[in-house]
């Protein structure tokens, strides 16, 4: 196979400064709505990079599910990237939807978001997951499936007559962003780049960047 030679012209739309919305939320809910109607797949689906422990750049696919002040996933706390992400509150998130030649960046700090917003969500998630989030030593070593499904098996037939709670390893993080880019794919790689910055007024100032 010839690597080198798989290219794509990006040639669906365009995004100049003046077409943008002043905040950076509001842009994104347009741009991700406009995801939702082209039924892009997974159209949640971010990826998160985190710094290791060991300071090398560390990113994974997680799944967006809020958006407020900041961006908000759920994870185990006690597994690679909540262990990062504790010890480095600071990450980088970002979104591809190829069906719309599109991609946002976003880079801010993170926290913990409270415990009844967690408590909230994992009430609404379904049974299996929230067995699955018990179950889970997420990141560990295991030497075969078959430990963790015995694990699951256990863990019904111990909340088969009790409410299942949330662990207190499993909860929410939220990204704050200061940075956030928007990017819309165009010919010959002289692809659009609208950049928001939040200055020290608490207001976000919007650039274009070079491709």
């Amino acid at each position: 196979m010839d690597i080198a030679s798989i290219r794509k012209e990006y040639t669906l739309k365009s995004l100049e400064i003046k077409d943008v919305n002043k905040h950076p939320f509001t842009q994104f809910h347009h741009w991700f709505q406009e995801a939702v109607n082209a039924k892009v797949l997974e159209v949640n689906a971010m990826t998160l990079s985190t710094l290791s422990l060991d300071a090398y750049p560390n990113a994974r696919i997680v799944l967006l599910k809020e958006l407020d002040y900041g961006f908000v996933f759920f994870t185990n706390y006690e597994s690679e990237k909540g262990r990062e992400l504790l010890h480095t509150p600071k990450a980088a998130l970002t979104f591809y939807w190829g069906e719309l030649e599109r991609q946002v960046r976003v880079i801010g700090d993170v926290e913990v978001i409270s415990e009844e917003q967690s408590d909230k969500y994992f009430t609404s998630r379904p049974i299996g997951s929230q067995i699955g989030a018990w179950a889970s030593p997420q990141s560990e070593k295991i030497n075969s499936r078959e430990i963790l499904e015995n694990r699951i098996e256990e863990l019904k037939k111990e909340f088969e007559h009790k409410p299942l709670k949330r662990p207190p390893h499993w909860g929410g993080f939220r990204v704050i962003p200061n940075k956030i880019e928007f990017w819309q794919g165009r010919p010959s790689r002289l692809h659009d780049r609208i950049l928001y910055e939040l200055n020290q007024e608490g207001t976000w100032t919007i650039s274009r960047l070079a491709p």
